[in-house]
């Protein structure tokens, strides 16, 4: 029986890749790049929100004519936004989609991870 089929009494094919020592290391490679990067972007964000609500002041400083310290904080969310994006695309295919690709085709061969 391969492990794409599962019959009553067996673990799916879910089942035991989400068992699998391989899944595990893949679900931790992957927090490798999530983790820090969705901490470093929730402080970057909260700091923008702070500042907005409690130095507003600070916010209103002119850079250049029009524009404020706020706005270029604004943009840059934007901007650091897709940096994270461009990093992960960079990130992945060297550390996360080898492995991914490694135990897919083990499941689509019908062997255990």
């Amino acid at each position: 029986m391969s492990v794409t089929q599962s019959n009553r009494g067996s673990a799916s094919a879910y089942e035991l890749v989400k068992g699998s020592r391989e899944f595990g290391t893949l679900r931790r490679r992957l927090g490798y790049y999530v983790v820090p990067m969705t901490g470093m972007f929730l402080a970057w964000y909260f700091l923008y929100v702070i500042l907005a609500a409690f130095a507003p002041g600070f916010m209103r400083i002119s850079v250049f004519g029009d524009i404020n310290v706020g706005l270029c904080i604004g943009l840059l969310q934007f901007a650091s936004t897709f940096a994270i994006a461009i990093g992960y695309g960079r990130w992945a295919p060297r550390h996360f989609d080898p492995l991914a690709a490694k135990l897919r085709l083990r499941l689509e061969k019908g062997r255990r991870p």
